[in-house]
């Protein structure tokens, strides 16, 4: 039997649906959701965006970003010099890792670029 292969991440559809379940209706027809409740849909949100990044997805978060697992390749122990001493040193080896790597979109890069906002 073939794995099923689960949905992709989506920031604002687990937001909003945890919102919607957190969202009560007053007699007057008022929607009231609790500041607690906005907040804990957005850490559980940030929570499955980083589950999911680790396991090798690119997440995206709207207007701030996205972030996807970098893997850091092994790096075998050699003989080096110590610039500051000139003293020869060894270099430790370096087992290969998965790192998380964060990248930034366009627009927010230019935000920061432009003096008029400092």
């Amino acid at each position: 039997m073939a794995k099923k292969k689960s949905a992709k991440y989506s920031f604002i559809n687990i937001v909003h649906e945890s919102v919607t379940k957190a969202a009560s209706v007053t007699r007057k027809g008022e929607v009231r959701i609790k500041r607690t409740d906005i907040k804990n849909a957005i850490e559980e949100a940030f929570n499955a965006g980083a589950k999911a990044a680790a396991s090798g997805e690119r997440v995206r978060f709207p207007v701030i970003g996205s972030l996807v697992r970098k893997e850091v390749k092994a790096r075998k122990s050699g003989k080096g010099v110590n610039p500051f001493t000139g003293e020869p040193m060894e270099i430790k080896a370096r087992p290969a890792t998965k790192k998380p790597r964060w990248s930034f979109p366009r627009s927010l890069k230019d935000t920061f670029a432009n003096k008029r906002n400092w």
